[in-house]
């Protein structure tokens, strides 16, 4: 089942905190092949399973959290590549709670339409902000495998959550 965790719950920083775990760890081990993070997209993983699993709440903050403490931490993503990539996860974080909300569910074509969706409104904010088509069409040139990671392994960790 779905839930939406209200932010007085604690339950939901606890989420939120594992959340951002995983969206740390994750970029970290796909960082260790050449144009890992550029083809895996690892850091909106966590902000699609935790916006879809507990709401909006815990999907807004692990949409934020996560690149700037993987920035803090890290130095990745690159400060220059920060107002666009939380801009992505906050769309992430609105499109799969809506989903969530609206189906009750975890199906495959949905996760898969918010993926779509949030890529293609983070890609023309990208192209607004950097005045660059390219840059703006980065994620559809080489991230194809992580949007398919995003759309397919989400659905089934949502999946396998619900079932636990």
């Amino acid at each position: 089942m779905l839930h939406s965790l209200a932010l007085t719950n604690s339950r939901a920083y606890v989420a939120t905190l594992v959340f951002v775990l995983g969206g740390i760890a994750l970029p970290q081990i796909c960082h260790l092949v050449p144009q890992g993070g550029p083809t895996w997209l690892p850091i909106y993983f966590f902000t699609l399973v935790a916006a879809y699993k507990c709401g909006l709440g815990v999907g807004l903050l692990t949409a934020v959290a996560t690149p700037l403490v993987n920035a803090l931490l890290f130095g990745m993503p690159a400060p220059v590549a920060l107002p666009v990539i939380l801009v992505k996860s906050v769309l992430l974080a609105l499109a799969a709670a809506w989903a969530a909300r609206l189906t009750g569910r975890a199906a495959l074509w949905t996760v898969a339409l918010v993926v779509l969706a949030y890529q293609v409104v983070g890609s023309l904010f990208e192209w607004a902000w950097t005045g660059s088509v390219a840059l703006a069409l980065q994620d559809f040139r080489i991230g194809v495998p992580g949007m398919l990671l995003q759309a397919v392994g989400g659905w089934f960790v949502v999946n396998h959550i619900n079932r636990s």
